[in-house]
């Protein structure tokens, strides 16, 4: 099967390459290296494990106007061009389709063990330094504002209300990154994402206090 998860990871390189810096292919090797990690503690299928790190993000809905099935039907193709079993190739779509944060806003249809292992590995490229760096990046990328104190984060917000916001790089991390500790999966999963929160609450202190011109 190795043979077919370098044709996998060949293909993302590809379609990627000239993606946004947050959700590019550095993006997804770290998320692959990350599950792969995490899969040695956890009873998974580490094949299904893989081609879903792997893909999760070939197709991400926030660059293709908020489709949420195309994602899901490129990995599809894909799996079934390099002739995946129909049952491995259903699982990773469905994992695509369901372990996203906003999907976890709306309902949920499917969870397995692999999908817990990825989106673990998924959110903890959320988090901590590199979080931090993709958040802004992708604020950029939208022409966001850092920070606007007029502007307060929106606590629980809805699936719909969280895809279409436009708020301030710093309210994302009230709205989702500092919730992601919490709801982490895995053992691992958990124990890395202490101590990455807690960096990003260190961050904030310091980006107060200078935007204050304190520190």
């Amino acid at each position: 099967m190795q043979d077919k998860i370098q044709l996998t990871l060949s293909f993302v390189k590809k379609e990627l390459e000239n993606a946004e810096a947050g959700h590019d292919w550095w993006h997804i090797e770290r998320v692959w290296k990350t599950a792969k990690e995490i899969a040695k503690h956890e009873h998974v299928n580490l094949d299904v494990v893989e081609f879903a790190a792997l893909l999760h993000d070939i197709a991400d809905s926030k660059f293709h106007n908020g489709d949420e099935e195309i994602g899901p039907q490129k990995a599809g193709d894909f799996l079934k061009s390099i002739n995946i079993a129909d049952e491995i190739v259903i699982h990773v779509q469905q994992i695509i389709r369901n372990m996203s944060f906003k999907a976890s806003l709306g309902v949920l249809n499917f969870s397995s063990p692999e999908m817990l292992v990825v989106q673990d590995a998924d959110r903890l490229d959320a988090i901590g330094a590199i979080g931090i760096a993709r958040a802004f990046t992708y604020g950029g990328f939208k022409n966001r504002e850092l920070y606007n104190p007029a502007i307060p984060p929106q606590i629980n917000q809805s699936k719909e209300a969280y895809k279409n916001t436009t708020a301030p790089t710093i309210n994302h991390f009230y709205e989702k990154l500092l919730l992601l500790k919490d709801k982490m999966n895995t053992v691992t999963g958990k124990q890395v994402a202490q101590q990455r929160h807690a960096f990003m609450l260190q961050y904030l202190e310091q980006f107060y206090g200078e935007w204050e011109g304190k520190r």
